[in-house]
């Protein structure tokens, strides 16, 4: 068995006999393997990926059991491949800073720490108090430094401005219009679009010369408030890649989802870059998934 069988299978055996809903009962089991009073079976070289995946698993069964739609995970193929751009981005530099304003489970933000790996620390705000603890448990085990608050992330954050965001985005509308009123992107009339107001809210929250990488609706630039939102990247966001992921990652046409990356503007004033415009291959695909990381690399680099 493997470390990421035996950790599912330790959460799985602990969920099953718990009087507990399943989520609950993973953040119990985790508890009790920090404390060492119940530990999974693992090898001794046992890794940080190896860790979110068997929780990751166990976690995944929660949520269907449970069947409560607002809790959503970010795929692992789209994690990892958000982990790679990140650190290319991060580059060399030591003791980057994260934030996720919308961190669920912290899926993707786990995936993106320990891809850079090194000296990372996060910032990340959840209102599900029990999304939070499962959050919170998950960072302890992997020993990732996160803070988390608990609060509508569209309300006034007191987080310092971080080197890159990353958000799996929230997709729907925003219902408290009054704080709406506070942005920008809110709409001319009716509610305005969570995923336009998350954008905004990023981006005043990342440091000049900082980047936003974002998982969103793959008809973003094309939807009823988009009139909005190409003034507003215009002034304050420079579009640095928007890349189209594969079809074949959702169920219709209407779930497919892109990946867009911003940078905000900074005082040195160099030639910009070409906007990197992409799709990425089929996953399972090797050499067609090498040749885009490729084309990745390259592109961080010449930043």
């Amino acid at each position: 068995m493997t470390n990421t069988e035996s950790i599912f299978t330790f959460i799985d055996q602990y969920a099953e006999k718990a009087d507990l809903l399943y989520l609950e009962a993973i953040v119990e089991a985790c508890n009790k393997w920090i404390e060492a009073s119940e530990v999974p079976n693992l090898t001794d070289n046992v890794s940080k990926e190896e860790i979110r995946r068997g929780i990751q698993l166990a976690v995944l069964k929660g949520m269907k059991e449970n069947a409560q739609p607002h809790h959503q995970m970010t795929p692992d193929s789209i994690g990892i491949l958000i982990g790679h751009i990140a650190s290319k981005l991060a580059g060399d530099k030591e003791n980057i800073t994260l934030l996720d304003p919308a961190v669920g489970t912290g899926n993707l933000l786990f995936s993106v720490m320990n891809t850079i790996d090194n000296s990372v620390s996060a910032s990340a705000v959840e209102i599900d108090d029990l999304l939070v603890r499962l959050s919170a448990i998950i960072a302890e085990l992997l020993e990732h430094q996160v803070a988390y608050l608990v609060q509508d992330a569209l309300r006034p954050l007191l987080i310092d401005p971080v080197d890159i965001t990353i958000s799996d985005l929230p997709v729907g509308y925003y219902p408290d219009d009054d704080n709406a009123l506070n942005y920008e992107l809110m709409a001319e009339k009716g509610h305005a679009f969570a995923h336009h107001l998350f954008i905004e809210q990023s981006m005043n929250h990342t440091k000049p010369g900082g980047y936003g990488i974002f998982v969103i609706p793959a008809n973003l630039f094309e939807s009823e408030q988009a009139a909005k939102l190409h003034p507003f990247l215009k002034r304050k966001a420079i579009i640095r890649a928007l890349i189209q992921l594969p079809a074949t990652l959702f169920k219709n046409v209407a779930h497919e989802k892109s990946i867009l990356i911003l940078q905000k503007p900074f005082h040195e004033s160099r030639p910009m870059k070409d906007v990197l415009l992409a799709q990425v291959p089929t996953m399972s695909d090797k050499k067609a998934m090498a040749r885009f990381l490729q084309e990745i690399d390259e592109w961080a680099e010449k930043g």
